[in-house]
């Protein structure tokens, strides 16, 4: 449902009603979501099956949206508006691209962090230092602090978080299918041909695979801690429009990448974080994701 349309259900609560909300009675697992965009809704979802009564409080930028968060069950708020007790379980996934001070917006999340259950920051392993289709993993190391005005920003931010005693998931491209699908691949297939190079190595992870695994470790309550959230199965552009075009999934075949030039990506693997968390993804890789067996 759109926002508009949300917007116009009868009974549905005002911006005024939801702006602010009472946070007066805190319970031990309610948890707070900055930025509940596509991967923050599963999370909220997910986290209300596990915990049974708690309450998901999902704080934006803007109103735009709260009359669906409320109507699917997550408290809105808007950024700045909350006070009073503070939250067990904090979660901040919203991207970097819509805030004018990201590092204070994280410095925001962790004040409404009470300290006991857990802070989790989705970051990205764009901050990893590779760009030759290596293999890198959870202590790979980064990209040095000022060469790059965009994993910058992101090393800051966690920085925030780790200070704070939060924990980093640091995740590869996410997709799904539900509603509408969602990744690298439907841009590329919106496009035909695309003046990228096809050996450039990506990563992928579902949605539901990094709400699960971002579940999994808050209930750790672990602290100071990197994750990596991936499938361990790193695909060419070229083997990902493969699989795409084999798939039958679509009504548009991928035609080609044309481009020779540019950088190559790094192969992520979680290992560490697999075994630490005890977790595994519900999709083992975007080639059986799409109902490929052999390829």
């Amino acid at each position: 449902m759109s926002a508009a349309a949300a917007s116009s259900s009868v009974g549905e609560p005002s911006d005024a009603e939801v702006s602010s909300p009472s946070l007066e009675s805190m319970g031990h697992n309610d948890l707070l979501i900055v930025g509940p965009g596509v991967l923050g809704r599963i999370v909220a979802e997910m986290w209300k099956q596990e915990y049974p009564g708690c309450k998901v409080h999902g704080q934006t930028a803007t109103t735009d949206h709260h009359s669906e968060l409320a109507e699917i069950g997550i408290i809105p708020s808007l950024k700045g508006s909350i006070s009073g007790p503070k939250f067990p379980y904090v979660i901040f996934c919203a991207p970097p691209y819509r805030s004018e001070d990201y590092v204070g917006d994280l410095r925001v999340a962790a004040s409404n962090w009470n300290g006991e259950g857990s802070f989790l920051f989705t970051s990205s392993t764009a901050v990893y230092n590779c760009s030759d289709n290596g293999l890198c993993s959870e202590d790979s190391p980064c990209v040095p602090i000022g060469q790059s005005p965009r994993t910058d920003v992101l090393l800051k931010a966690e920085n925030v978080v780790l200070e704070a005693g939060g924990c980093v998931l640091r995740l590869v491209g996410l997709y799904i299918s539900l509603p509408t699908y969602r990744g690298p691949h439907v841009y590329w297939l919106s496009k035909g041909t695309l003046d990228a190079r096809p050996d450039h190595i990506l990563n992928l992870i579902h949605y539901e695979d990094a709400a699960s695994l971002a579940i999994a470790i808050m209930n750790k309550r672990l602290r100071g801690q990197v994750f990596v959230g991936c499938d361990n199965e790193p695909l060419s552009r070229e083997e990902i429009m493969d699989r795409v075009n084999k798939s039958g999934k679509f009504d548009t075949e991928f035609q080609g990448f044309t481009g020779t030039g540019g950088p190559l990506g790094k192969r992520m693997e979680n290992s560490r974080t697999r075994a630490e968390i005890g977790w595994q993804p519900k999709y083992p890789s975007f080639t059986q994701f799409l109902g490929l067996s052999n390829f």
